[in-house]
């Protein structure tokens, strides 16, 4: 069995180099490769990729300009020798640790997906914005509605599926909404979905979060879209 771990890059230099030894130090029971899809970075994060050695990072691929996490990530999928992968933020808001345990659904034979959740089970997470956690409870809301589904965290890092399950699904959006429109399609297509508690050790806006108002309400409308829209037009 064998785990591609895609991680889309925009701008994580300071954070790289750390994640990416934590990932390689990290046993997680198959064989992994790493493939690092940069989107675009200008704060030299695509120089340190492009003399990188390591022996677990399998692909280095820089998209020409920065595109989204969305096309980042499709980019990656497409490049993945993996039986199932998992995305793994570039930033240490996540902990590679606990890899072994959303995947171990898939390894038992149990899930097709897990997604991860900071709102199930009692690991630490780190206290900071009310208004982010309100709008993701909102944005976790509608899409539990909308997909007939019980997730608890829509917006949460770690999501992974086994590789048939991406080769089915067209994925559209470029940047967050990528987030949504997986879980709606994954719910609608049937696929058994789990969802594993997971710590968080988010960052400030200071220390270099990127998620704005407006990506929140790009995922509503991704819920509407995806959620119902599509059962009228075929997208």
């Amino acid at each position: 069995m064998k785990l591609s771990i895609i991680i889309p890059a925009y701008n994580e230099l300071k954070t790289l180099p750390e994640i990416l030894k934590k990932i390689e130090a990290v046993d997680l029971g198959v064989e992994k490769e790493i493939i690092i899809v940069d989107d675009g970075s200008t704060d030299g994060a695509r120089e340190y990729l492009k003399n990188l050695t390591s022996p677990i990072t399998t692909k280095i691929i820089l998209q020409p300009k920065n595109r989204g996490k969305g096309a980042a990530l499709k980019t990656g999928f497409k490049n993945m020798t993996g039986d199932l992968a998992i995305v793994q933020d570039a930033d240490l808001e996540y902990n590679p640790k606990e890899i072994k345990d959303v995947i171990q659904p898939i390894l038992d034979g149990r899930a097709d997906v897990v997604f991860s959740s900071r709102f199930l089970g009692d690991r630490p997470h780190r206290v900071l914005y009310f208004w982010h956690y309100l709008g993701n409870r909102i944005i976790t809301l509608g899409a539990d509605v909308f997909a007939n589904i019980n997730l608890t965290d829509a917006e949460s890092c770690y999501k992974a599926f086994r590789r048939e399950v991406l080769e089915k699904i067209d994925l559209k959006e470029k940047r967050f909404g990528f987030e949504i429109e997986i879980i709606m399609k994954t719910a609608h297509a049937k696929f058994r979905i789990y969802e594993v508690g997971v710590s968080y050790s988010g960052r400030t806006y200071a220390e270099g979060k990127k998620i704005r108002a407006k990506d929140g309400f790009r995922a509503l409308w991704c819920i509407l879209k995806y959620g119902l829209i599509n059962k009228i037009v075929r997208i």
